[in-house]
């Protein structure tokens, strides 16, 4: 039953993903499909694995995860608003392989303190970390 083909709509159906996205995914050769005539068609095994599924089970995330919280003390509100910015453009620089980064800002006006949370992957929360003492060590 593994060498089922399937149609990009049945695909779709099967992610809960529209059928356009499924086809930019194969376009991305993110998922592997066999065009036939005007038509792609998608083996099984290929759309299971593509969803993370083995042997009819999903795998379990097996990525280290980090939480990170910085502290910045002596920062105005256009400097927090800044970096802010910085860091959501850092964030959405990868491609369609980069983890998932999510990052927080808060800013106190009254103590001047702005606090980042951060939780990634270990190796992306470093690389974040040392764009931010970067840019840190650039705005003083």
């Amino acid at each position: 039953m593994s060498n089922m083909l399937m149609t990009v709509e049945q695909a779709a159906e099967e992610l809960k993903l529209h059928p356009k996205t499924v086809l930019r995914y194969i376009r991305e050769n993110r998922l592997q499909a066999t065009r036939i005539g005007k038509a792609y068609r998608i083996d099984r095994s290929k759309l299971d694995a593509f969803a993370g599924m083995a042997s009819g089970r999903a795998q379990p995330p097996r990525e280290v995860r980090a939480t990170v919280i910085v502290e910045v003390p002596a920062f105005d509100a256009e400097a927090a608003e800044r970096m802010a910015t910085f860091l959501g453009a850092a964030a959405l620089g990868g491609g369609a392989e980069t983890r998932p980064l999510h990052f927080n800002t808060a800013f106190d006006p009254t103590s001047g303190n702005l606090k980042i949370v951060l939780i990634a992957a270990a190796s992306d929360a470093a690389r974040l970390l040392e764009l931010i003492e970067l840019q840190l060590g650039l705005s003083r």
